[in-house]
């Protein structure tokens, strides 16, 4: 048995996170918002105020991952039981996953099999997979265009000079 945690960009449907493992863990979806915050801080991005959205799973209310998120400054949405309101886009991806990598892959012999098949899905998904919701680009071109538009509108502050 196996289980994966994303941790998913809802702006550019980019998967910053994930984490495979045999067991259900608060390490799971921890992992996956560690690599999350490396992800971001490697872009000089900062995730203060960010919101977080999951469902009322114990790894998601645990106190070692509520404290990380209180650390980092982000806020924590969960919705309530039994819906998936706030949750949508995270089954989403989810259902996706399944249904493009571990239906068409499967079946994996270990949780390390399925790691290194989420590895490419991922890859393959936030690079190559075209997505309706963002305009049928892939998230990462959402992403550069996002950060193409930020930069041109920026203004040079007082005193900044340009060297030709």
């Amino acid at each position: 048995m196996a289980f994966t945690a994303f941790v998913t960009d809802v702006f550019s449907r980019r998967i910053v996170g994930w984490r495979t493992m045999s067991k259900m863990s608060t390490d799971l979806p921890l992992d996956a918002l560690e690599m999350a915050l490396w992800v971001r801080d490697q872009a000089g991005e900062d995730v203060t105020g960010v919101i977080q959205h999951s469902d009322a799973g114990s790894q998601y209310t645990a106190l070692r991952y509520t404290e990380r998120l209180a650390e980092v400054g982000a806020i924590a949405s969960i919705g309530t039981v039994g819906d998936s309101y706030d949750n949508a886009l995270a089954e989403s991806v989810v259902g996706l996953y399944k249904t493009e990598c571990v239906k068409i892959d499967g079946p994996f012999r270990s949780a390390d099999d399925l790691e290194l098949a989420t590895l490419s899905w991922v890859h393959w998904f936030n690079e190559n997979r075209l997505h309706s919701s963002i305009g049928y680009l892939t998230p990462i071109e959402k992403e550069n265009a996002y950060y193409r538009e930020m930069n041109s509108q920026r203004q040079p502050a007082p005193g900044e000079l340009a060297l030709h």
